[in-house]
This record gives C-alpha cells, structure tokens and sequence, in this order.
C-alpha cells in the first residue's frame, strides 16, 4: 500500500501537487495600480533611491558650486513616514522619487557633458538645484499633518 492514497478514480496527475497547502493568489497582490506589493523590500528600496537622489544632488550643487545641504531629519525620514501613510500619497511618493530620478539622471549627464567641454555649467547647475529643490519639497508635502518628523520607523 502507498504512503499517499488517491481518491478513487484519481490520477496522481489530475490533481494539482500543492492543492489544497497553498492558498490561492488573493487578489490583494497586486494593489490598484498594479504593482506588486512586497512589504518591507519596498520600502528598502524607496530609502535606497531616495538616498540616492540626495547623492545626485550633491553632485548637482558641486557642479552649481553650493555647499551641498545635510539631510534633516524629516527628509532623512521620509521613506519612513510616507510608507505608514500609504495610500495614494504613497503611490504618487513612488512615482514622484522615479520621476525626479530620470530627471536627475538626465540633466547631471548633461552639466558633466557641458563640464567636460569646459563650458561653465554652473548657471544650468543652479537651475537644475532649484528644480530639485522643487520637486523635493513637493514630495515631503505628501507626508499628512502630525506625522512627526522625528519619529523613526523601523
């Protein structure tokens, strides 16, 4: 006698091996927008382009010949807070930092092209800062009021 008995008229092949031991896909894997949602891993890689764009722009205010800012906490916060939002702020804060990435990707490309040309790039370096800047603060805008600035999630 086998270990694992078949229903009468089963096949060891009519049935799916895992059927029945793991539950279906809920629908509540992909979320409105169609992106996967993968929890912590998410917000991981959210801190890691959000960091980077603080490098770039370090290398945005060198070229602009700007003391590059330090990063204060409610910025060095934010992957944080906008991630207990969740939501819509959420989602426009993940399209906003890839937005502001290809920007930021593009245009430093340009100034270190116009750089190496020996053209002066400093006055598109300032520009490009403010622009930043911009879309910086329109990001840390999406964090709702009495979200404290000061707390740090782990």
């Amino acid at each position: 006698m086998s270990a694992i008995q078949q229903p009468s008229g089963a096949t060891p092949f009519s049935q799916p091996v895992f059927a029945g031991v793991v539950p279906p896909m809920s629908s509540g894997a992909l979320n409105q927008s169609g992106r996967a949602q993968f929890g912590q891993a998410a917000i991981s890689a959210m801190s890691m382009k959000w960091s980077a764009l603080h490098n770039a722009a370090g290398v945005i205010a060198a070229l602009a010949g700007l003391a590059a800012e330090p990063m204060s906490l409610p910025v060095r916060n934010f992957p944080a807070l906008i991630r207990d939002s969740g939501g819509w702020r959420r989602e426009v804060a993940e399209q906003g930092v890839d937005d502001l990435s290809v920007i930021l990707e593009a245009g430093i490309a340009a100034l270190l092209a116009v750089h190496a040309r020996g053209v002066d790039a400093r006055p598109a370096a300032e520009a490009l800062w403010q622009e930043y800047l911009s879309a910086r603060g329109a990001l840390l805008a999406l964090v709702p009021d009495g979200e404290g600035a000061l707390r740090r999630s782990y």
